[in-house]
């Protein structure tokens, strides 16, 4: 077999004390994909030879590699302190410091191999001596050996294959790299996880190179309890920071603001107590990070100062804890900015550092040139949600936007390394926004990244298909998560990738035992793929079926408006009446079961409780993905017309709803071909949370509705939305929503009708060419505008629309723009 070699160096990362540290990550073979493997080394009656006897870390780490080759091989591998004295095939565990005991040769051979650092691990196998050395760098290093070796291993009942040529030494580039695993009713599967759940799942992302975790105190800006929970949450959380501290890991807790006043003495002291309770709880408790915002709002002077007095609480129980904080707000000023960052670079003892999160407006680029070089960050990306969130997926189709929602299961490996690997070096790593096992790809895909941002997405995921699966699925799965990715890119309307996608999840399917069926990692992959094929086949379907009806209603002259309404209702109502694949969607059906009795996943709110708006997607497999609600409830406020003329026009009206005129313009940006007209100063690459760059967003959001859950179908006077009022070109506070028009008519009058519906209730300006248009208005209020374009906005054929927010606004949204030229309409 060919070698590999692959060296990285590290860009480097400025340290705590402000010295600049240096790390070399050699991987000098890793091991291939099994289809392409030709030699392997048969450990089946193989014996763990380690020297250890004290190390709490390293015999956990023994016992790790035990259990989890015993869990899928049944094979109990011995263990000794001997050195094995024939050819007999030897696992060789040590610390890199107490090499004695280990013969010269095989000494020779690690000596040979580059130098590891802190939980770095050397791991060589040597094929005529039927011996796998595995070394760490100290104890976490030997955790981390064991893991890799694990997800190298191929096994199977009464078998464990190595890879003959495997040699590895590496070295951790960053040293943050965490989960979080909040216990609290919002999350769609932790809630309902046992303690050995936890266990389970924690160790999964040690062996995947995780050194973190994050927990969360009872109370947050959630329920304190519901019908899932196996123990009261400061028990649970007790038990996460011990099944940690078992890993060597540390404990991070998110823990925001919830009290009411912060002033005042009475209100502190109750945060002060709960506070003291929750600290006393956990075993360990390495960091604590409080979020400026979302939840709470501080002034940052008098959060610092609550800071203060928190540190004091948590050093009573936690003497070495740092706490860590975000510039999170959701309507951000820069008078608030600027008294955050100054309170950052007083230094502060307890001060840990900065999280840059979800909804944090200043790129952490710029966070980094504000903040003292001694001051260190820890990302905290949303790899959890997939609209609505910090890295939503890019330019989205709004058949997934509606049915999968914001918390599906959301396999996006190479989203996540691009989103990784573009800021990857202005922090130390990462603990990763989480409610659930939903992104349990890309948690794995994280940790990897988090290691060495040089790791190929593929071959994480083959090691995720090898080691969570099994070694016949190594190819499968890694492949069908990646097509999974590929389904929801681009327009849904002409993916048919999305049924070769299902077809080989079928297939995977069909050939799989008890075990693979039952294993939440295949049935997340599986019900992905059904459900997506199930989309695509119903947008097919509703998307025929609504032209049809709108041909109806063209012939309503010649027909009579009675009989083309009727036709067109019959038509549209086929959707329901006469579905498709009803097979598929009962396959979804039996896999939502399936996944509630396998991980505890909540993916519907009447049968399995889950939060509303969350991980609920089955919940949405049946909206409508046509603009038969807005159609119906049209035809309705047609037919109360008493004139057969009148109705006849107004059947007109809507068929032309998006019809700017001759001479016109429409475009709605939920359309592909509308985004040609929108001013990018960045690609996705290079800023996929949008906040220079603009983006797309979902949600209607009228009538003052601030929060959109989900995609709703009512949405202004109790009427139906049009789909196109579901989606929006959005610019995030108070960067400009750049639109250009080209080829007008230059000494052409002009109309601009806009649509603005959102998520966001902000205020907004619009401008052309810095000649106002209309000056700050709410949206939200109404959906539909119209104003007079400037004459000189247009002089050279150009018009480029400007749209700003004000100072602490969420953002620019639009979602339709008619361009009416009026210039001969008088």
């Amino acid at each position: 077999m060919m070698e590999l070699q692959i060296i990285g160096m590290e860009r480097g990362w400025v340290g705590t004390k402000g010295l600049l540290t240096q790390a070399i990550i050699f991987i000098l073979l890793i091991g291939m994909p099994s289809a392409l493997n030709s030699q392997t080394m048969d450990l089946s009656a193989s014996k763990i030879v380690c020297f250890e006897k004290k190390d709490p870390l390293v015999l956990k780490s023994i016992s790790v590699l035990r259990e989890e080759v015993a869990k899928r091989t049944q094979i109990e591998l011995d263990r000794t302190n001997k050195w094995p004295k024939d050819n007999h095939p030897t696992i060789i565990i040590a610390l890199a410091g107490k090499l004695e005991k280990i013969p010269q040769e095989f000494r020779e051979i690690l000596e040979a191999m580059p130098d590891i650092s802190d939980e770095g691990y050397k791991i060589v196998v040597v094929e005529k001596s039927k011996m796998v050395i595995a070394v760490g760098k100290d104890p976490r290093g030997v955790l981390y050996g064991i893991g890799k070796l694990l997800r190298k291993m191929e096994m199977g009942p009464g078998t464990i294959l190595l890879p003959s040529d495997l040699k590895i030494a590496s070295t951790p580039k960053y040293p943050i790299r965490g989960h979080q695993l909040g216990y609290r009713p919002k999350t769609n599967s932790y809630d309902a996880f046992s303690v050995s759940q936890f266990d389970s799942y924690i160790r999964d992302m040690a062996v995947f190179g995780a050194n973190s975790i994050e927990i969360m105190p009872p109370r947050t800006d959630d329920d304190v309890s519901n019908v899932h929970m196996k123990l009261p949450a400061v028990r649970m959380i007790a038990e996460q920071a011990r099944i940690a501290d078992s890993y060597g890991m540390d404990v991070w807790m998110w823990y925001p603001n919830m009290g009411s006043d912060y002033s005042s003495p009475d209100s502190l002291k109750l945060e002060i107590d709960e506070r003291r309770k929750v600290f006393r709880a956990v075993p360990r408790l390495d960091h604590l990070f409080v979020p400026g915002g979302d939840p709470g709002d501080l002034d940052p002077d008098e959060l610092f100062k609550w800071l203060n007095t928190q540190a004091k609480v948590l050093h009573e129980f936690h003497p070495n804890a740092k706490i860590w904080v975000s510039p999170q707000v959701f309507r951000p000023t820069a008078k608030w900015f600027e008294a955050f960052y100054e309170q950052v670079n007083k230094k502060y003892p307890w001060f840990g550092g900065i999280v840059f999160g979800p909804w944090i407006k200043t790129p952490i680029a710029e966070i980094r040139a504000r903040i003292g070089p001694d001051v260190p960050i820890r990302r905290y990306p949303d790899i959890t949600h997939s609209l609505s969130s910090q890295y939503p997926i890019p330019k989205w189709d709004l058949a997934y936007a509606i049915t999968l929602g914001r918390e599906c299961i959301n396999p996006r490996p190479t989203d996540e390394k691009i989103i990784h690997n573009a800021f990857d070096q202005y922090a130390q790593g990462s603990i990763s926004y989480s409610e659930g096992t939903n992104d349990d790809v890309n948690k794995m895909v994280w940790s990897d990244q988090d290691w060495d941002p040089n790791t190929p997405v593929v071959e994480t995921l083959r090691d995720y298909a090898r080691y969570f699966v099994g070694p016949k699925y190594t190819e499968g799965v890694a492949q069908g998560l990646m097509a999974l990715e590929k389904n929801i890119r681009g327009p849904l309307l002409t993916n048919d990738g999305v049924l070769r996608t299902l077809q080989q999840w079928q297939k995977m399917e069909q050939g799989a035992s008890g075990d693979v069926l039952g294993n939440f990692r295949f049935q997340m992959g599986l019900i992905r793929a059904y459900f997506d094929a199930y989309q695509y086949r119903r947008l097919l379907y509703e998307t025929q079926l609504e032209q049809k009806a709108r041909q109806h209603l063209l012939l309503a002259s010649k027909t009579g408006s009675r009989i083309a309404i009727k036709s067109a209702r019959e038509t549209l109502s086929r959707a329901w009446e006469e579905p498709i694949m009803a097979e598929w969607k009962k396959r979804c059906y039996q896999l939502t079961d399936d996944l509630y009795k396998s991980i505890g996943a909540q993916l519907t709110v009447a049968k399995y409780f889950a939060a509303a708006g969350r991980g609920n997607f089955i919940d949405n497999i049946d909206l409508p993905l046509n603009d038969s609600m807005w159609l119906l409830d049209q035809l309705s406020i047609v037919e109360k017309d008493s004139d057969e003329n009148g109705r006849l026009l107004k059947i007109e009206q809507m068929l032309h709803r998006t019809d700017p005129g001759p001479g016109g313009f429409y475009d709605d940006f939920g359309s592909p071909g509308s985004w040609i007209r929108v001013v990018a100063d960045h690609s996705w690459d290079e800023d996929p949370g949008g906040l220079s760059t603009p983006r797309v967003s979902f949600g209607v959001g009228l009538k003052g509705e601030e929060w959109v859950h989900e995609i709703t179908a009512k949405g202004f006077d109790g009427q139906a939305t049009p789909l196109s009022w579901m989606n929006q070109v959005t610019s995030l506070y108070d960067r400009p929503l750049k639109i250009v028009y080209d080829n007008l008519e230059p000494k052409g009058t002009y109309i601009i009708k806009v649509a603005y519906t959102g998520r966001f209730q902000s205020k907004i300006k619009l401008t052309a060419k810095n000649i106002l248009v209309h000056d700050f208005i709410k949206t939200g209020i109404q959906p539909i505008y119209e104003f007079q374009i400037p004459p000189a906005a247009i002089v050279d054929g150009v018009l480029q629309l400007d749209w700003t927010c004000g100072e602490g606004e969420r953002g620019s949204q639009v979602s339709e723009i008619w361009l009416i030229n009026d210039t001969n309409q008088n």
